[in-house]
């Protein structure tokens, strides 16, 4: 199905969860995707999402608008870091308790991002896609270049070349609370073992 994460098409408690994997800061209405996500779960039925730490936790985005403010202070308006409200357990608690979910957790992912060299890291910044790509490719070439060696400046640099950096993202789950009238119909739809039940969403 091919439908507005915002505005799923689906009656009230058809799935037994929806779940949103890195999309959660670009949709234009957060608060009302959760709530209609929240809406499209049987009581019980789990919301969860999880985002970038782009505030701090992705080491090589972190490194590279740091340099690249330094270069250029104007490129702080492009900094996900502050463009993206939603990449910290705070906001996405207080998103999730907003909906009427409850048993609301947050919890990081933490795994290593490990390059060859510099040349591993700086070369997919020249792709043009994406926040922090399509920066460097609007730059002139004097610009990108001293950006470049700001860069590879500030970052940890191995005695091997090599460059260990860490990138987080948040998790966060929470269940549509318990009682009240099913709008899925009758509780036996909730057997576990009824595999017309086994419905998620992955946005």
């Amino acid at each position: 199905m091919v439908a507005d994460a915002g505005a799923l098409p689906v009656r009230d408690g058809a799935l037994d969860a929806v779940v949103s994997g890195l999309a959660l800061n670009f949709l234009p209405r957060p608060d009302a995707a959760v709530a209609g996500w929240a809406r499209a779960v049987r009581p019980g039925g789990l919301v969860a999402a999880y985002v970038w730490d782009y505030a701090g936790g992705m080491g090589f985005l972190r490194c590279f608008w740091d340099a690249a403010v330094a270069v250029d202070p104007s490129a702080a308006a492009l900094d996900e870091g502050g463009r993206f409200p939603l990449c910290r357990p705070e906001p996405l608690r207080a998103l999730w308790s907003g909906a009427g979910l409850v048993d609301v957790v947050v919890a990081p992912i933490e795994v290593p991002t490990v390059f060859s060299g510099f040349p591993d890291l700086w070369e997919p910044f020249l792709s043009g896609q994406g926040p922090a790509p399509g920066y460097v490719a609007a730059l002139d070439a004097d610009t990108r270049v001293r950006l470049r060696e700001a860069l590879r400046a500030a970052l940890p640099v191995r005695p091997d070349g090599s460059i260990t950096l860490t990138a987080r993202a948040w998790a966060v789950r929470g269940r549509r609370p318990e009682g009240g009238t099913d709008p899925a119909g009758p509780r036996r739809a909730h057997r576990p073992d009824d595999p017309r039940r086994r419905r998620t969403t992955v946005l």
